[in-house]
């Protein structure tokens, strides 16, 4: 399995911290998003290769009434392109 990068796990982090604020389980969301009943425990584990893909987190921004842009940073986050060489501007 990959390692995680910094944003997906941000984004893991934030979509866990608002589904416990609305008070729904791991399941139930799940359920919801009209998926497996374990897919988002997975996500949140960390265990499998499950993550949240764009399609994911509109239909939790649906079922948790909030902006997708809840799920995001405000500024990029340092550190995602150390190994690659960056393009000049």
């Amino acid at each position: 399995m990959s390692e995680i990068s910094k944003i997906e796990q941000f984004v893991i982090d934030r979509v866990r911290e608002l589904r416990m604020k609305a008070g729904i389980s791991q399941v139930s969301l799940s359920v919801d998003m009209e998926l497996n009943a374990k897919f988002v425990g997975n996500v949140e584990s960390g265990k499998t290769p499950d993550k949240y893909n764009l399609n994911h987190l509109n239909k939790i921004s649906e079922i948790l009434n909030c902006s997708m842009k809840d799920f995001f940073p405000d500024e990029a986050l340092p550190g995602e392109i150390s190994k690659r060489k960056r393009m000049p501007k």
